[in-house]
């Protein structure tokens, strides 16, 4: 007597998760006996895969990040929409160049392009508090600690006996 297609297709399932359980297990003891051979050489990462990670082109990083940071916009339609020049173009230039604008229409002057220097930064309101030792070695607070000072806390001194208030 023949099988019908629906006994085969049960008889296929069955064996299909005998066969994924029989995996697992095999997988369990090779996973096993590898991470055994690792601890006993003391086995890398490079040493099992090769270099797998490249370093990013510094250059192309750096210079992606300094336009950033310097809040470069190259484009902006004078109602507050702007875009610096890097990635997908926003919405609003793709729908007005599809309505027949010209992308130099949009380019903003040299002058907001210009990277910011040091003289037309806001100036950092300086720490109130100043930590000195009396010999001419001072902290503001801020950053890690200079030697001096863990050495003086080291032998004994406290912060609150360094602190002083600028004026």
């Amino acid at each position: 007597m023949a099988n019908s297609y629906a006994e085969i297709q049960k008889k296929i399932a069955a064996l299909q998760k005998e066969a994924d359980a029989v995996l697992a297990r095999e997988v369990a003891g090779v996973v096993e006996r590898i991470r055994v051979a690792i601890a006993h050489y003391g086995l890398t990462p490079d040493q099992l895969f090769g270099r797998i990670a490249t370093k990013p082109n510094k250059n192309r990083v750096a210079k992606v990040s300094v336009q950033k940071k310097q809040g470069r916009i190259a484009y902006g339609d004078g109602q507050g929409n702007t875009w610096g020049g890097w990635g997908k173009r926003p919405t609003w230039l793709r729908e007005a160049l599809a309505a027949g604008k010209n992308l130099e229409d949009f380019q903003v002057s040299a002058q907001a392009t210009k990277p910011s220097t040091r003289k037309n930064m806001k100036k950092r309101r300086p720490s109130g508090v100043l930590y000195s030792d009396g010999a001419g070695h001072s902290w503001t607070g801020r950053g890690p600690q200079p030697r001096w000072l863990k050495e003086a806390i080291a032998g004994g001194k406290t912060l609150e006996e360094m602190r002083s208030q600028r004026s």
